[in-house]
């Protein structure tokens, strides 16, 4: 998977997105800026979360719950420098859970968490923006 769209295609990546993912953890990398929250909050529609979708940069964990009380946990690693952090923080039982795990910043894990997760990679060209299904 490779596309190229811009934000206001944002709903219509989400779902190219949601098809194209074979495990309940997903890394979600790129730059600053790129639109890793914004895809992710687009996502989450599609998941039937009715929540206020936020970025958690701060609490680093945020829990999310579908009409059906389905739990979904977006994290975002950007201020995790080591892998002792997480494991403080009890985060290897989130993504262990089985339950759905958007991960943004997640390639400090990609070595500690087995095979079974997907990568996309988002990245800015002007006003557009890529993503690329890695794993």
């Amino acid at each position: 998977m490779n596309l190229k769209f811009s934000l206001d295609e944002i709903e219509k990546t989400s779902q190219v997105l949601k098809d194209n993912i074979d495990y309940k953890v997903v890394l979600i990398s790129g730059e600053m800026g790129a639109g890793k929250t914004t895809l992710i909050k687009s996502l989450l529609k599609l998941y039937e979360s009715s929540d206020n979708v936020s970025s958690p940069t701060f609490s680093i964990i945020n829990e999310y719950r579908t009409l059906s009380e389905d739990l979904i946990y977006h994290m975002d690693l950007y201020r995790i420098k080591t892998i002792e952090e997480l494991e403080g923080i009890g985060f290897f039982e989130y993504i262990y859970s089985k339950n759905q795990c958007f991960i943004e910043w997640g390639d400090l894990i990609e070595k500690n968490i087995g095979n079974e997760f997907n990568k996309f990679v988002i990245s800015k060209d002007g006003n557009f923006r890529s993503l690329v299904k890695v794993k």
